[in-house]
């Protein structure tokens, strides 16, 4: 039976310090053998929703932006993040050529009406992360499921870059989750999942796998319903 996902994809993976085309060509092929069914064709029919962060560059150009202009405001500096993750998602589509949409997905919370199997957006609105968007773009397209690829295996109990003893978290309730993330969003925050798109998902019944983005093999073992490395919140 086909399905749609909705992936969450950090702009750190897209351009960790400068962008990383070995990642977007191995990220393609596993998207593309998703929507294509692979050589026997299990999965044909298959659909990719893809909303891109802004990542490191995003930190970057607000780093500087606030160096030089201490007045500025969250909402000047998340504009400035939603226009990298602009540039991300062209990015992204373009590395699909005509397999994707070439309409991106600004807002996710109207439908693009395609025939294309994926699709790529952006950030959207000030206030929260793309990590948001993706969850509106589950609800408008009926998706149960929010892909989020980061730079971590599992969700811990404790912050990992602080801590050297933490414990993975396979599985986790969405309430247990959110005492994790904490409620408040703040530009540039380094959490597993956007706090305001946490509850927002947690009402729209969605279930959320984080997992780290760059390990492909186990992505494309979670695709194939097998045995993977991440933390599932439902």
């Amino acid at each position: 039976m086909a399905k749609t996902i909705v992936f969450s994809l950090g702009g750190s993976l897209i351009a960790p310090d400068r962008i990383d085309t070995k990642f977007l060509a191995a990220f393609r092929r596993v998207i593309l053998r998703f929507v294509q069914g692979g050589r026997r064709g299990r999965g044909a029919g298959n659909r990719a929703i893809i909303i891109c962060g802004g990542g490191n560059t995003a930190r970057t150009y607000a780093k500087a932006a606030r160096t030089v202009n201490r007045t500025l405001t969250s909402e000047q500096l998340d504009w400035l993040g939603i226009e990298t993750t602009r540039l991300n998602a062209w990015l992204v589509r373009d590395v699909f050529g005509g397999m994707a949409e070439y309409e991106l997905l600004y807002n996710p919370t109207v439908r693009i009406h395609t025939k294309k199997r994926i699709i790529v957006g952006s950030g959207w609105k000030p206030g929260c992360s793309s990590d948001k968007d993706a969850v509106l773009a589950a609800k408008t397209y009926g998706v149960k499921t929010v892909v989020n690829l980061s730079n971590i295996d599992y969700v811990y109990d404790r912050d990992p870059r602080k801590f050297k003893h933490v414990k993975s978290l396979p599985s986790l309730t969405w309430g247990e989750f959110q005492k994790i993330v904490g409620r408040t969003w703040r530009p540039g925050a380094h959490v597993p999942f956007d706090p305001v798109a946490s509850r927002l998902a947690h009402r729209t019944g969605l279930k959320l796998v984080i997992m780290r983005g760059s390990n492909l093999e186990n992505l494309k073992s979670f695709l194939a319903n097998k045995k993977f490395r991440g933390t599932l919140v439902a």
